[in-house]
């Protein structure tokens, strides 16, 4: 890993949520920053791209725009992704399939584009945002607790065969996130999440960039094929 602080940092899913929280934290602490964007309108501030992590096509392009503009990205941030909650007896295959190839071979295409630059770099960091449900499961999220728990073998397969190379490949696991999509739930329902975590609250988008921006560092170069969790113990031993 590069002690230069320059080094590209590419943050999919990055113009809202925890993706803009990462991508701000990664930029203030000196990396330069590219973010991704399927709809809406690219952050201000920042090196943007337009990339659908579900077409291999859109991935090779936005990547061949990054590369030739701004360098071979050295930190992959795979953030972007979907949910279509229901419970499973009304979940149909087209919604399980819509989350898997968003959410597990959508960043899968995006570290497989990726590793063709940190192999010529022989270094870098892939770091795939998880969550607790992978791990605990939730009722309503079968399609999404599986396409997360799918990153934790796929990060740990990418560390065994890249560790040689100076890659590391980590899964960063939030817990319940103060976001747009949980600022929607009642206040009891809130109330029942919050005591279902050790901390009693949930978790800023903030805590969680923090912790990527510190798995992108150096002082994180020996962490490779790991769950960090960021849940408030939801997850706690799992």
């Amino acid at each position: 890993m590069s002690d230069t602080p320059k080094s590209v940092a590419l943050v999919t899913g990055g113009n809202r949520g925890i993706g803009l929280a990462i991508a701000h934290s990664l930029k203030a602490h000196g990396h330069d920053v590219v973010v991704t964007y399927r709809s809406g309108q690219a952050p201000s501030g920042f090196k943007a791209v337009s990339m659908d992590v579900t077409s291999t096509e859109s991935v090779d392009k936005a990547f061949e725009i990054i590369e030739e503009q701004w360098g071979i990205p050295e930190i992959i941030v795979a953030n972007a992704g979907i949910t279509r909650d229901t419970l499973v007896l009304r979940m149909s295959e087209a919604e399980f399939e819509e989350v898997i190839n968003a959410n597990l071979t959508g960043a899968f295409r995006t570290a497989k584009r990726a590793t063709k630059g940190l192999l010529k770099l022989k270094r870098g960091r892939l770091i795939f945002i998880g969550s607790v449900v992978g791990s605990v499961g939730a009722a309503g999220q079968v399609n999404y607790s599986a396409s997360k728990a799918g990153l934790v073998g796929m990060a740990r397969s990418f560390a065994r065969e890249l560790g040689s190379r100076g890659i590391t490949a980590n899964v960063v696991a939030p817990g319940f996130v103060e976001t747009d999509m949980t600022a929607d739930l009642d206040d009891k329902r809130r109330g029942e999440i919050a005591a279902a975590v050790p901390l009693g609250r949930f978790c800023t988008a903030d805590e969680i960039a923090e912790v990527v921006t510190f798995i992108a560092s150096p002082q994180a170069s020996y962490i490779t094929g790991a769950i960090i969790p960021v849940d408030g113990g939801l997850g706690m031993g799992h």
